[in-house]
């Protein structure tokens, strides 16, 4: 996003000293190169990416650019310092990972953005189909009703993109609860891909199994059921956040309170930006309201953004300062 034009130009009849609203319209950034976010390619983080830079570019005078990658290569360009914020991480999906980058020093999680889950869904007209189909290790007995069109005598279950970090946890699961020679893990090529695959079979009333994730449009919009899992143990999920697990053991995915990460030396040089992303918070009905709007009006995540800070005023006006607030409400 560019930054837009100063609102209050001084024409020639202007008083001599411009007035605190003037002033006001034309804010510094504390830093004088952009701020640099990592481009994660899915809903609510797109959304919130939009947010935020509308928030920097308007009322912190800042200047901002994305960088597209997956979750762990951002990581890694977050450490290195190639980008600055990476507005949603999920520490529980990448403990191992996300820990490495806490100890190193070069990063810091600050804040709670939201509170997200994981799961293996079916439509509920599948589940009214086959009711004893409850949890996940029933599928076992229902590959043909999830057969695979390209592997016959397979049953498919639609993963995550490959390189998304749930990729690692949903071959994981599938190899602790023995489904490997039942199922394929079919990972499509995009978060789009993967969200039309989804739709396409619920839209024709077609059986699929599936993983996905909260806060969505999707799981809002579908009226869906959640195989059930074995209660969550914190020793095994830590295992199913690992490639090179070698004996995972089933476990309820763990629930995440999703932080922002920045890196440790950004931080450092840009506190008030820093205190803006701790104290931004979006409760779960303001962040499913603002990604079901996306959904049905099929808008970019720059007009969803504007959407949120135009209806949902109360939530944003309280992660800054008044001065700031006024100039992106200006802005809006």
């Amino acid at each position: 996003m560019a930054a837009g034009p100063a609102a209050f130009a001084a024409g020639p009849s202007a008083p001599a000293v411009a007035p605190a609203a003037a002033l006001a319209a034309a804010p510094k950034c504390e830093i004088d190169t952009p701020v640099r976010f990592s481009g994660l390619n899915w809903e609510s983080n797109l959304l919130l990416v939009s947010i935020e830079q509308f928030i920097l570019e308007k009322g912190y005078g800042c200047k901002t650019s994305t960088e597209s990658g997956e979750t762990l290569a951002m990581l890694a360009a977050l450490q290195r310092g190639d980008v600055e914020v990476t507005s949603e991480i999920w520490p529980g999906q990448i403990e191992s990972a996300w820990r490495k980058a806490l100890d190193s020093g070069k990063v810091i999680g600050v804040g709670h953005v939201f509170d997200a889950g994981e799961g293996w869904y079916i439509p509920r007209y599948t589940a009214e189909r086959h009711p004893d189909l409850k949890s996940a290790a029933d599928l076992a007995r229902y590959k043909k009703v999830f057969a695979d069109p390209e592997e016959p005598g397979k049953g498919r279950i639609y993963g995550c993109p490959a390189g998304w970090a749930c990729d690692t946890l949903n071959v994981n699961l599938l190899k602790a609860l023995k489904l490997e020679d039942d199922y394929t893990l079919f990972a499509p090529g995009a978060g789009a891909a993967q969200k039309a695959a989804i739709v396409s079979a619920y839209q024709r009333k077609r059986d699929i199994v599936f993983y996905y994730w909260t806060p969505t449009a999707l799981v809002g919009a579908l009226d869906l059921v959640k195989l059930s899992l074995p209660p969550f143990d914190e020793k095994a999920y830590a295992c199913m956040t690992d490639p090179k697990c070698e004996n995972p053991v089933p476990t309820e995915f763990k629930g995440n309170k999703a932080v922002t990460g920045l890196n440790a030396g950004f931080s450092k040089r840009a506190p008030m930006l820093t205190a803006f992303f701790t104290k931004l918070h979006m409760p779960g009905p303001v962040i499913d309201d603002a990604l079901g709007w996306m959904e049905r009006e099929e808008a970019e995540p720059e007009a969803a953004a504007q959407y949120f800070l135009k209806r949902h005023a109360a939530i944003w006006k309280a992660w800054v300062p008044e001065d700031v607030a006024s100039r992106v409400e200006a802005a809006l």
